[in-house]
């Protein structure tokens, strides 16, 4: 299994987050990814290598899952915040005011002039800073996904995105939850358009994909399957029911699956088995994982209570797919246990592949 890992997610540093109504350091640090290659250093699955892939390709890409004006407010926003005033150079920019949903008359059709207004514009929480080096982090992120899918696409049985930002949050025009770019929709599409004409993803993250399931809820072509903390109590709050099913040509090809705060590995392992299953009756030949690790017992902000063994078992279960796989890194704060739980999981699904 080879490994991209992205050179530029350390740009991406964000010195403080709005986190339950105060204002404290960043769960999301570039410590989690050193973690993961470290681990992968001392045992190792593949090679371990950057992202080599056209630059050209790389911005097809991401167009074919993000918005333009979406992607145009991304590459600049560093520079539109420190051009209104040079001590912004100093601070992250964070969002502070948003547009109700368009039912309310909240018009987002409009791009406003205001950069304060744009930012919350195209975001949905206030935990999400903007650095001056994300949009190269959150790019290098993209290139990992690509170069993960095109290595499945070409006969690989599996490959490794290993990146942050994380990138399941992120919709089409939208970012929070630390995600920019969806790497695992830009992985699936990446599939998509190489000849697989079902791919299916499975999310493991303790937080509802969101983002990924509002990219692919009317297509029939991506099975789109979340495992998580059910919305009525846990992040991101407003999607991730079990009702949610799709719609249009996509009615019937998304599924979640939300489990009550304090779940154990034996019920968790049991909603995996359920997701597998809709998988393989969906006649998927390619498979992405958004490899969450906030599932971990430890971990500061979220609610399940798998140990570090049991993601050699998570791993197999994937396997049982019987699927090329891509995965992507994606939650998982409890940084000293992320490159175990991380490689765990990689050493199962590739020992049972």
């Amino acid at each position: 299994m080879k490994t991209f890992h992205n050179p530029h997610h350390a740009a991406h540093a964000g010195q403080q987050e709005m986190f339950r109504g105060r204002m404290v350091p960043c769960h999301e640090v570039p410590a989690r990814l050193d973690f993961v290659l470290a681990e992968l250093r001392r045992r190792p699955l593949g090679a371990l290598q950057p992202p080599e892939v056209d630059d050209a390709l790389l911005d097809a890409a991401i167009g074919r899952v993000h918005s333009a004006r979406y992607l145009d407010f991304l590459r600049g926003a560093w520079d539109e915040w420190v051009a209104m005033d040079p001590d912004n150079a100093q601070r992250d920019a964070l969002p502070s005011v948003w547009p109700l949903p368009n039912r309310h008359g909240f018009r987002n059709d409009v791009l406003p002039a205001n950069f304060a207004a744009r930012l919350g514009l195209f975001s949905f929480d206030s935990g999400s800073p903007l650095t001056a080096g994300t949009w190269a982090a959150a790019r290098g992120g993209a290139a990992c996904a690509l170069a993960a899918a095109n290595d499945v696409a070409a006969g690989a049985r599996s490959a490794f995105a290993l990146s942050r930002p994380p990138g399941h949050h992120a919709g089409g025009d939208f970012f929070g939850g630390y995600c920019l770019l969806n790497n695992a929709a830009i992985a699936a599409q990446a599939l998509r358009d190489a000849g697989h004409h079902r791919v299916a993803v499975l999310d493991v993250d303790y937080h509802h994909g969101n983002g990924t399931q509002t990219l692919f809820y009317e297509r029939a072509d991506v099975l789109t399957v979340s495992i998580h903390g059910d919305p009525a109590s846990e992040y991101p709050f407003f999607l991730g029911h079990a009702d949610e099913r799709g719609a249009g040509a996509g009615e019937g090809f998304n599924l979640n699956l939300p489990l009550p705060r304090g779940t154990g590995f034996d019920l968790w392992i049991q909603a995996l088995a359920t997701g597998v299953q809709a998988v393989q009756r969906f006649g998927a030949t390619a498979l992405v994982v958004p490899m969450g690790l906030d599932t971990f017992e430890g971990d500061p902000i979220s609610g399940f209570t798998l140990k570090s063994a049991d993601y050699l078992a998570v791993g197999r279960a994937l396997a049982g797919a019987g699927l090329p796989t891509v995965f992507t890194f994606e939650g998982g704060y409890a940084v000293d246990a992320v490159g175990t739980n991380a490689v765990n999981l990689l050493e199962g699904f590739q020992q049972a592949a």
